[in-house]
């Protein structure tokens, strides 16, 4: 096996993270472990709150930057476990453990690529970096880590896509959407009912579609996900209130998306957030390039990442599966994460930005 030292070395750093218990918010525990893991292996390490970084040796700001980054942090585990989700087991090739996939696998590879690239010379510099609260998409995970980097020309983010090349990912909106009747008794022909106006609503969410679709990412994504109104059996609601999951493809801005909205619905329309944009990379930057010469398919991801929040361009990219990724009994295949080092250090290794 190519890489084997390099292999052998990241499992067993996986195995100790994932004994390390570190939900959204409460990662510092696995964040102090790496932080002197790393500090062990000869580097200088920067920390800020629960994010650790480091950049190579003999950093020159004239030349361009590549961030590698994944995220430390993990969701709680769900119900359907049958092994200790903290407790680290290797069955049949596969190491079992919470955040074993998603996204622990990433950052043990990346990391240890970044140790291998750094050994040679490189005609960029490179930065490692975990970030934290990226599965709740926290102020204090990459949003803070990047107002502490230097500038950054191209990033690879750490997340289960089967070492492809994510080149697009659909941004997220959340929109909190209320229909106003009047009150009035159920048994009289009073009042106007919240829920009838509502249902109009719902409906064009439901049905209409937005014109420009992508080919990588499909059309805009609405749904609707919860639904709340009513105080009695006998009174006519004049407030029914509805949350709408909207996923955008990069042909359209959050911004644009809600003010087309609001020209179709009869109702108040707040977006929780509309900084989830989507994002795309062109495929002829020299990374891509590089990637689908080692045969890594291109495609457009569904899902979310801290990706959504670099404004410059950048990679998904990792191994795993997405499917994987929130469920009991979370696993890599230990072959995945000597493969994902192969592929990182091929593609990165020797490259003219």
């Amino acid at each position: 096996m190519k890489f084997e030292e390099e292999t052998n070395d990241a499992i067993a750093l996986l195995q100790q993270l994932i004994a390390i218990s570190s939900i959204s918010k409460e990662e510092k525990e696995a964040a102090d472990f790496l932080e002197r893991f790393i500090e062990m292996n000869g580097y200088v390490v920067s920390r800020k709150g629960n994010n650790v970084w480091l950049l190579s040796p003999g950093f020159d700001s004239s030349r361009q930057t590549i961030l590698l980054n994944s995220h430390i942090d993990t969701v709680k585990p769900v119900s359907g476990w049958t092994r200790n989700p903290l407790s680290p087991t290797i069955e049949n090739e596969k190491l079992y453990g919470l955040g074993s996939n998603d996204a622990g696998a990433s950052v043990v590879s990346l990391l240890h690529a970044f140790f291998y690239l750094t050994r040679q010379q490189q005609s960029y510099n490179l930065i490692f970096a975990v970030s934290s609260e990226e599965e709740i998409s926290g102020q204090n995970g990459i949003v803070s880590l990047l107002a502490e980097l230097p500038k950054i020309d191209f990033a690879i983010v750490g997340e289960p896509t089967g070492m492809n090349l994510a080149v697009a990912e659909k941004g997220l909106m959340v929109l909190d959407c209320t229909a106003t009747g009047q009150a009035g008794h159920a048994a009289r022909n009073e009042g106007e009912n919240a829920i009838y106006k509502a249902i109009t609503a719902i409906d064009w969410f439901r049905t209409f579609e937005f014109n420009k679709k992508s080919e990588l990412l499909g059309p805009v994504k609405m749904t609707v996900t919860q639904i709340n109104a009513g105080t009695q059996h006998n009174v006519i609601p004049d407030k029914c209130a509805f949350v709408v999951d909207v996923r955008s493809n990069e042909l359209y801005s959050n911004e644009e998306l809600l003010s087309e909205i609001r020209k179709h619905v009869n109702c108040e329309v707040q977006a929780r957030s509309t900084r989830l944009s989507s994002t795309a990379t062109p495929l002829d930057h020299p990374v891509i390039k590089r990637g689908r010469e080692l045969n890594r398919s291109v495609f457009g991801s569904p899902t979310l990442s801290d990706q959504a929040l670099m404004p410059f361009p950048s990679l998904k990219m990792g191994p795993g599966k997405s499917s994987r990724s929130h469920t009991a009994d979370e696993f890599i295949l230990l072959s995945e994460i000597g493969e994902a080092i192969e592929i990182y250090i091929q593609l990165l290794d020797g490259l003219k930005l």
